[in-house]
């Protein structure tokens, strides 16, 4: 893993949320916080809106229900996360395609070691919400879709021989690292897949680029 100029936490890496500017913020804010730590089922309404200190005349001000909240803080926190994990691949391999592939690793590492941890938001809400059709589902589809999509764009971008393959066999391990830290509890799960990504990359990659 690349440690020249690397941040120590994952906070120092992919920054913090800029500050709500209004109600319907801080009640989006607190919704991801509680959602991402307890679950999108165990967390009411109530709770929210106590804890934001708004009142329920407020609430239904901005969203008409708990399933509405959901699905904006699914779309925000997917709005943070992807512009905060682009800034940060960015911050260790510069405008390298290539490097910005093998950089995620070092970003996953980061995260997975830190004591916030809870797993993947987008993951933990389509397994809450297994029903393809339901619309909290789709929007949690919707960011690792686009996810997938951006590792296509970047392979394509370093030169990769069929980016849509590669892509999908990439994004097979970064799911499959999740869930080795997730569910196996395996703090050094990016380090370990980071050189299955090296060897997928050879393998892509032309003689001359690799």
């Amino acid at each position: 893993m690349r440690t020249k100029n690397l941040p120590k936490t994952a906070v120092e890496l992919l920054g913090v949320r800029a500050q709500p500017r209004n109600a319907r913020d801080r009640l989006l804010y607190k919704a991801i916080d509680l959602f991402y730590e307890h679950g999108f089922q165990a967390v009411g309404l109530d709770r929210i809106i106590d804890e934001v200190g708004v009142t329920k005349t407020t609430f239904y001000k901005h969203f008409s229900c708990k399933d509405e909240l959901m699905i904006e803080a699914i779309r925000m926190r997917d709005e943070w996360e992807r512009t905060a994990w682009r800034r940060a691949v960015r911050r260790i391999a510069g405008s390298d395609p290539r490097e910005q592939l093998l950089a995620l690793f070092d970003v996953l590492d980061l995260w997975f070691n830190d004591p916030d941890f809870k797993g993947c938001i987008f993951i933990n809400v389509a397994a809450e919400f297994p029903n393809p059709h339901d619309p909290i589902h789709q929007t949690a589809v919707v960011h690792k879709k686009a996810a997938r999509d951006d590792v296509r764009d970047l392979a394509a971008s370093a030169g990769v021989a069929d980016p849509e393959t590669f892509a999908d066999l990439y994004t097979a391990i970064v799911e499959g690292t999740l869930i080795m830290r997730h569910v196996h509890g395996k703090h050094d799960a990016a380090r370990t897949a980071r050189p299955m990504v090296e060897s997928l990359l050879t393998q892509y990659l032309p003689a001359e680029v690799a």
